[in-house]
């Protein structure tokens, strides 16, 4: 009776907490792909809004506002607005005239004031009316903020700007490129090593002698990424700086060389247990047949462990792209389109660690959108590597 009890209340929390991590995951995914989607659908805000920096009370439209810290929402399709505040014992006045026509932000808008004002435009879609004071940290501010558009997904995907604060342009093509050239780079000099790593710690390595270089390759894969990246800098980056004389050496061919090793651990640790899966009587078939070791190795181990071995590869791949601490200090983090090993580049995740911090608005909106994209390249990449896996399986 307990022995069934047991055994069916472990079915049901299995299934309860298996349901729980898919909802988990389901309500991540929605909310990040949610969050990337709005700056391609809705602008950043219905009407104008206000922000006032040192004023304590102030009327808006014939409204008075009082300590007010957050924004002041103007109604869409308002054409004029009109701002009162008493600044030094004097009424400041500030009108607004809005040509809601106009699609260029920068001629929207029609200032009429009394009084010594300045009207600057510090960014794309905002305006800043400063009233002077004896010290300029106390100078009264008026931000007046446009709504943003809809932004274009071809300027998103293909721009080959990203300039989030002055002028509010994400383009994230040259991170795109630099995300895939670092990764693919990396899989093209680390794999091989990989594979030749396994199949001789599988194959020709002793069992007491494999035991003690598979501990350290289980070792190095519990490496923080940011002791790979420290090593780059020290290491690597003085290497390719001194060995191609160029100024710096962050870039991605640093990247490259970095990603590459620290994808080793993993292909190599999924690629040796895929090969000493295969079956004992498949090798002695070879070997009777007159085949080498070598050759049964290379013509019939390998083939028979593809499955395993293609599962490594996807994880090292996912794991070059992913990858962000370690890029960040050795790859250069310039935004800009290469096709130049030599030049310092910029990756996707690099570009959510740095900026997320301060983001704010259409800025912290877009990079939501570069985790969307980050995620459909690993996606796509993997569904390339998996439809390659199967052909070859048939072919088999």
């Amino acid at each position: 009776m307990n022995r069934k009890f047991t055994d069916v209340f472990f079915k049901y929390l299995f299934r309860i907490v298996a349901l729980f991590s898919v909802l988990a995951l389901g309500a991540i995914l929605l909310f990040v792909f949610f969050e990337g989607s709005m700056p391609f659908f809705v602008p950043t805000s219905a009407g104008i809004r206000l922000v006032a920096q040192r004023i304590d009370e102030l009327t808006v439209n014939g409204a008075a506002y009082i300590d007010h810290s957050t924004f002041i929402d103007i109604p869409k399709n308002t054409e004029r607005i009109s701002i009162r505040f008493q600044a030094g014992g004097e009424d400041e006045t500030l009108d607004i005239t809005v040509d809601n026509s106009e699609k260029d932000p920068q001629k929207k808008l029609k200032f009429t004031h009394n009084g010594e004002v300045t009207i600057t435009y510090p960014e794309s879609y905002v305006y800043t009316a400063s009233w002077p004071a004896a010290v300029a940290a106390l100078e009264k501010r008026i931000h007046v903020i446009l709504p943003e558009p809809p932004y274009s997904f071809r300027d998103f995907f293909f721009g080959l700007e990203w300039r989030p604060s002055r002028n509010k342009i994400f383009g994230v093509f040259p991170m795109i490129a630099g995300t895939i050239a670092a990764s693919l780079g990396a899989v093209i000099l680390g794999v091989p090593i990989a594979l030749l790593c396994a199949l001789f710690m599988a194959e020709f390595l002793k069992p007491k002698p494999a035991s003690l270089v598979r501990a350290g390759v289980e070792l190095l894969a519990g490496i923080p990424s940011v002791v790979y990246g420290f090593f780059g800098l020290m290491v690597i980056v003085p290497f390719v700086k001194n060995a191609f004389n160029v100024p710096s050496g962050n870039t991605l061919l640093s990247a490259i060389i970095v990603l590459a090793l620290m994808i080793l651990p993993t292909v190599i640790t999924i690629a040796e247990t895929s090969l000493r899966a295969v079956p004992l009587a498949v090798k002695e078939a070879s070997l009777s047949l007159g085949a080498s070791k070598m050759q049964t190795a290379w013509k019939v181990v390998l083939p028979h462990a593809n499955s395993g071995v293609i599962a490594g590869v996807i994880l090292g791949i996912s794991r070059a792209v992913g990858e962000t601490m370690a890029v960040i200090l050795v790859a250069g983090n310039s935004p800009q389109l290469t096709i130049n090993p030599l030049d310092s580049v910029r990756t996707l995740t690099s570009t959510i660690a740095m900026e997320m911090g301060y983001a704010s608005g259409r800025h912290s909106e877009m990079l939501f959108s570069i985790g969307v994209t980050l995620f459909t390249i690993i996606l796509i990449l993997n569904s390339v590597i998996l439809w390659y896996r199967r052909r070859m399986e048939t072919e088999l």
